[in-house]
């Protein structure tokens, strides 16, 4: 098995041992293996293990992968699946790195680091993630035998952010990069969502926030780890409900975690964190890339999609692909026969067809020069018809925006305003937070199944507003970006919004057979979208200013984007509501400067008023959405 910190966090599948016990089969008997310890310009000395194809008849790229998750996992002839066996058994030379300050690498750990314009050479001060990829390969080209002097990069959720890296004043060497679940911005993703912290993150923090004292193949943190599993907590909910405000996790758990009191020290989008965000960096890119993301993946969305759409924006010139399945987070690296999320199923070997008809094209392509560049601009599945299509463009231009307006008795229109003197009314209280999925669940690393998951547990809560077209008589399909521009007003002076676009089934839907006996298809009400947006950042995340209490109040809740068609004979719901928990912190919903240091006393109950005014944006590219560099 992996190290204890992968299987925790569940970066890709982990295969089974009898498919570990032929990958090593496999690997031993095709490739030799090498371990160096590539120098930086500063000195520092980076542990990598490499594979070399056996046969020597020909000259092979290298796929290389940089990891803050321990390459000398890799270091016993295992893979798991990463790259997949298509690109393995195809002939490439395989490179896995630890990132500075990580396992068997030197140097300290800097989470998200900053990049540095330019990538001088010869400034020796002036380290970043592309200034190591860069020496990187250019030692490997020169130093590593058998290379045809081409290189690709990719990896899956921190090293997707790794490889996104890798393109600002990428080495002439790099032609082709593969960010997958890419982080791009700590405040957008994983440990945020639009200024709003991950309560579900938080025994995460024990793996970015302790700097190892040397060079080790083992997990450092595990005692810290402990501080929480060791709990074993079964009722997540009930935990975090009881453990308070957030300062109590600083006291108990985290008090000696770097990352942690980063977190809590910046609660705002500062110089701290803008200058983590990758996006502003990425000009003028030279590689090919294909960005790979799941519509599913509660922790890295933002990422993928974003880079994908910077990338179209300041390099227009670039090979740019985006590729987006039915999948959680990195579940595209392993087959897994019937491809399910949580209760839907979405068809067969899905992952098989990704990796051997995208995947493997678009490496063979830019890195043998085998094939043809046939793959589409963009290559998205409809999590609706449950089908692979592709655009030219995303978002497209050729499916017309839905405009979803609220009205009395929950009522919800497609594309024709109702009452906009309208009044929706509902009591936030943080003591008794809405929760975020229908199951108990105990204390997990990342949530997942939540994304798809069935929303009748909150629709009929009297702190959630629940809007509802008729039975659909035709098709609707929103294909595109998605921006809830409320109207709204409150009694206090801060709160939270949640936004939810959801597919409700026909009575008569047939049940899955690969679901529990108790869980019922017919009626189901299929979470497609939601995120959260933290009301004070309405203006700026910069600088948040509190509501003034019974005034009306514009606040635009930007939605990831989604290919999805509700089906004749559904129906399309939208849910607004204040609280979700513990997947996100409670917001006091009376204005304190630093929610991570709130006391229980500055937690209220507020009424919140969405009007008739609201309109949800969905498909196509939205307007209005705030900009964050």
């Amino acid at each position: 098995m992996r190290s204890f910190f992968l299987f925790f966090i569940c970066f890709f599948f982990a295969a089974t041992l009898h498919a570990q016990d032929q990958d090593s089969l496999y690997m031993r008997m095709h490739y030799d293996k090498v371990e160096y310890r590539i120098p930086m310009r500063d000195g520092v000395k980076l542990f990598t293990v490499v594979y070399v194809p056996k046969d020597k008849s020909k000259t092979y790229p290298i796929l290389l992968n940089r990891t803050p998750y321990n390459a000398s996992s890799y270091a016993d002839y295992k893979t798991y699946g990463d790259p997949s066996k298509y690109l393995v058994q195809d002939g490439y030379i395989l490179a896995f790195q630890d990132v500075r300050g990580r396992y068997m690498s030197e140097g300290q750990f800097n989470n998200m680091t900053p990049n540095i314009a330019g990538n001088d050479v010869k400034n020796k001060k002036a380290i970043d993630e592309s200034s190591d990829t860069w020496d990187t390969i250019d030692w490997m080209v020169k130093q590593v035998k058998g290379n045809n002097g081409k290189v690709g990069i990719y990896g899956i959720s921190y090293p997707g952010f790794y490889s996104a890296a890798a393109l600002p004043d990428a080495h002439p060497a790099l032609k082709a990069a593969s960010p997958q679940a890419p982080v791009a911005d700590f405040f957008f993703d994983d440990f945020h969502h639009n200024g709003a912290y991950l309560q579900s993150y938080t025994a995460a923090f024990a793996v970015f926030g302790y700097q190892k004292k040397e060079p080790t193949k083992e997990d450092w943190f595990r005692p810290e780890m402990r501080r929480f599993y060791g709990l074993q907590i079964k009722d997540a909910y009930d935990y975090h409900l009881r453990l308070g405000p957030l300062k109590n996790i600083t006291e108990k758990f985290h008090h000696d975690n770097f990352f942690w009191n980063q977190v809590i020290n910046h609660p705002n989008y500062d110089t701290f964190w803008q200058k983590r965000n990758i996006l502003p960096h990425l000009n003028n890119v030279k590689p090919a890339v294909m960005t790979v993301g799941g519509w599913f993946d509660a922790e890295d969305l933002y990422g993928p999609l974003n880079i994908y759409k910077t990338i179209e924006r300041t390099s227009p010139n670039a090979t740019n692909i985006l590729v987006m399945g039915p999948w959680a987070h990195g579940q595209w690296s392993n087959e897994t026969g019937k491809t399910t999320h949580n209760h839907i199923y979405f068809g067969d070997s899905i992952s098989t067809f990704y990796m051997r008809e995208i995947e493997k094209p678009f490496f063979d392509y830019h890195l043998k020069g085998e094939g043809s560049p046939k793959l589409p601009e963009a290559y998205m599945f409809n999590t609706g018809t449950k089908k692979w299509q592709t655009f030219d463009v995303w978002p497209p231009q050729n499916i017309p925006q839905v405009k979803l307006y609220f009205g009395e008795g929950g009522k919800l229109s497609i594309n024709k305003p109702l009452n906009e003197q309208a009044r929706f009314d509902y009591v936030s209280d943080p003591a008794k937070p809405v929760p975020y999925t229908s199951e108990i669940e105990g204390l997990t690393f990342t949530p997942r199944r939540y994304m798809s998951d069935d929303q009748r547990h909150t629709s009929r809560r009297p702190d959630v507003l629940t809007f509802e077209t008729d039975t659909l008589t035709e098709e609707v399909t929103i294909a595109g970006e998605i921006l809830a521009k409320l109207k709204v007003a409150m009694t206090g002076t801060d709160a939270d919004f949640v936004v939810k676009l959801i597919d409700v089934y026909p009575q008569n839907h047939p049940e899955y057979e690969h679901n529990p006996k108790n869980v019922t298809m017919g009626a189901y009400q299929q979470l497609v979208r939601a995120e959260v947006f933290r009301g004070r950042f309405r203006n700026s995340f910069e600088k948040p200013e509190p509501f003034v209490p019974g005034r009306e109040t514009e606040v635009a809740v930007p939605l990831q984007d989604v290919l999805h068609t509700f089906k004749k004979g559904h129906r399309i719901m939208i849910q607004v509501h204040s609280t979700w928990f513990p997947y996100i912190d409670r917001n006091p919903q009376k204005y304190v400067e630093n929610i991570y240091k709130a006391d229980e006393k500055d937690f209220i109950k507020s009424t919140i008023t969405v009007t008739g005014g609201s309109v949800i944006e969905a498909g196509g590219k939205v307007s209005g959405k705030q900009k964050v560099f």
